[in-house]
């Protein structure tokens, strides 16, 4: 191309690729797992790290499976992110008083204070992949988008489906 020569604009997608509601998630998904990404990144954590703690927080001491069925990590994943974790004094592992062959994972102080600011970043990031649409069009698509999860579980493909 010359340098003289401006380059062509961009041409549109077809009007039907744009209203195909798989390819609107698709691509809003792939935006919102980059922001997402980044800023854990940017922490040294990651999104597994995020699910862990905040299940922790939520529902108490859990055992590794019981954490792998609540966030869909799969099991031969989760006891990396446990170790990473635990290395980050976030986690701390106890024999299971019931069953002293499994482990209790417990969130530590450091694990809710290192949950506070990874929850802070991805409000962040849901801000600005929301950012053109106004609070209750967010309300209202979170809404929406839970009514497909619920509808088509399991949510994460590799999920355990044993109790």
């Amino acid at each position: 191309m010359s340098p003289s020569a401006t380059p062509a604009p961009e041409e549109p997608a077809p009007a039907r690729l744009r209203a195909i509601p798989s390819r609107l998630l698709a691509g809003s998904a792939l935006v919102a797992d980059r922001l997402v990404g980044e800023r854990l990144a940017a922490e040294g954590a990651h999104k597994w790290h995020f699910a862990v703690l905040l299940t922790l927080a939520e529902a108490g001491p859990a055992s590794q499976a019981d954490l792998s069925r609540r966030t869909g990590i799969h099991r031969s994943d989760m006891v990396a992110v446990l170790n990473e974790l635990a290395d980050a004094d976030c986690v701390r592992r106890d024999p299971d008083p019931a069953d002293r062959r499994r482990n209790v994972i417990t969130l530590t102080p450091a694990g809710g204070r290192r949950l506070e600011r990874l929850d802070a970043l991805i409000r962040e990031a849901q801000d600005e992949l929301l950012a053109p649409l106004a609070p209750g069009e967010r309300d209202e698509l979170t809404r929406l988008l839970a009514v497909l999860a619920a509808h088509h579980r399991p949510v994460h493909p590799h999920r355990d489906v044993e109790s």
